[in-house]
């Protein structure tokens, strides 16, 4: 048998779900309708120096580079740190990427 807190229980449960669902959902419409003026601010603050495909390019050998450094370093080589790597890889390479389009 279901007792009442158990029912409480669910019913708080589905209030703080729905209010969750909804605050994503209105922040995934917040970011849709700043889209084109965080574009308009990135191409202006961007695009004179380096360029992003240029930066890119450039970011995704150096992060390759140093996380084979860092793989290789850490002891149990490539494939024993794999996951750790692939989320580091994301992290890294976007870092790199904006900070040379940026700086450069």
């Amino acid at each position: 048998m279901v007792g009442e807190s158990d029912n409480k229980d669910k019913n708080e449960s589905r209030k703080i779900a729905i209010v969750l669902i909804s605050l994503a959902l209105l922040l995934g419409v917040a970011i849709m309708l700043m889209l084109p003026a965080l574009s308009e601010v990135v191409a202006v603050h961007f695009a004179p120096g380096l360029g992003l495909k240029t930066a890119a390019v450039i970011s995704f050998f150096v992060t390759v580079a140093t996380l084979l450094v860092f793989a290789f370093a850490s002891g149990d080589g490539l494939l024993g740190e794999i996951q750790f790597i692939l989320m580091g890889f994301f992290g890294f390479f976007l870092v790199f990427w904006l900070m040379i389009a940026w700086i450069f």
